[in-house]
């Protein structure tokens, strides 16, 4: 499968150990690729604007969410 057709995911959770698992799993998935993981509501926000990917998966309440 080529990279540009992979299903780009950025990760956004405030728990390492959920981030780690969600990761193993994408990891598991020829058509996905983790792009980038957030600890933060702030950080996941930069780096949505900046990665502009795909999917989303992010826990809504977690450190500087607003």
């Amino acid at each position: 499968m080529s990279a540009t057709s992979l299903i780009r995911i950025l990760s956004a959770d405030d728990h390492p150990l959920l981030r780690s698992g969600i990761g193993a799993l994408i990891g598991t998935q020829p058509d996905m690729q983790l792009i980038a993981e957030a600890a933060t509501g702030r950080e996941a926000v930069q780096l949505h604007r900046q990665l502009n990917p795909d999917v989303t998966l992010m826990d809504l309440q977690m450190p500087d969410a607003r």
